[in-house]
């Protein structure tokens, strides 16, 4: 059950994608988890539905539009690569920015019930003893809400570890370039003889992503007063 040096290389690129959309995601995930927690202002059900829009459109429509945004001849796409020389197509950073999409809505849930689960009589005490907002919301918010900002990234990592229809819409499957786990066990499928492949692959993914969620659990639930993400 050893991994050959190619199935090796394809976790370690795995992880990788899944580490740069991650930290890539990670502030605006926790950005939008603030607004969606502690703003009230008209069309927070609309940006609330546009963040959660990647968990019930299908992944290819999502790859698709990301085709049309950031492809060669896609507004984001010309762009990048006028002004800073990036290319996502065919990339394995177009890999990580699909992988960040499907991902930004787990990370913001768990963020946001973080965020909710903190008790504003503290933050309102603080600022009566003259502490600044900043001074508030990092001495008293931040460290309240991390269990669930970790949990929420690390979420994210599962998830963006187990992205297929995306990634292969927008980057297609280049061996050594885009193909992640998904992306391998599913030629390794389209290959007479290939199960044996199949069988490692998938249980390197299983592992991985079970270990993701059951620490990302058990920070939620330590942070949230026992609640939990999924």
């Amino acid at each position: 059950m050893a991994l050959s040096p190619e199935q090796c290389a394809i976790v370690v690129l795995s992880l990788k994608v899944s580490g740069v959309a991650v930290a890539a995601c990670l502030p605006l995930s926790f950005a939008l988890a603030w607004v969606l927690a502690r703003w009230r202002f008209p069309g927070k059900v609309v940006l609330d539905a546009l963040v959660h829009l990647p968990l019930v459109l299908p992944p290819v429509v999502t790859g698709w539009l990301l085709l049309i945004a950031f492809g060669p001849q896609g507004t984001a796409g010309l762009w990048l690569e006028r002004w800073l020389g990036l290319s996502l197509m065919f990339r394995w950073t177009g890999a990580a920015l699909a992988a960040a999409v499907m991902a930004l809505p787990l990370m913001v849930r768990a963020m946001r019930l973080s965020i909710e689960a903190v008790d504003p009589r503290l933050e309102q005490a603080a600022t009566t003893l003259g502490a600044s907002h900043w001074r508030t919301f990092r001495t008293i918010t931040l460290p309240l809400a991390l269990p669930g900002v970790v949990a929420g990234a690390v979420l994210g990592f599962a998830r963006s570890l187990g992205e297929f229809g995306a990634t292969i819409t927008f980057v297609s499957n280049i061996p050594g370039e885009t193909q992640t786990l998904p992306l391998a066990i599913y030629s390794a499928l389209q290959v007479p003889g290939g199960e044996g492949a199949v069988v490692q692959l998938a249980l390197v993914s299983v592992v991985l992503s079970l270990g993701a969620l059951i620490v990302s659990e058990v920070l939620a639930r330590r942070g949230g007063r026992g609640g939990h993400v999924l």
